[in-house]
């Protein structure tokens, strides 16, 4: 049973580690897109 939860609370964590990155990059990306249309909006 303590290596069910064991498992079961790894695999949670890893899933909520790889979507913080993906919100990350995610707002990583809306930064980037924001600074390209004030380039843009300024050229």
């Amino acid at each position: 049973m303590k290596k069910l939860l064991a498992t079961t609370f790894i695999l949670l964590m890893t899933a909520g580690a790889l979507a913080g990155c993906n919100t990350i990059s995610g707002a990583g990306q809306d930064v980037q897109e924001g600074g390209q249309a004030v380039q843009d909006a300024a050229s």
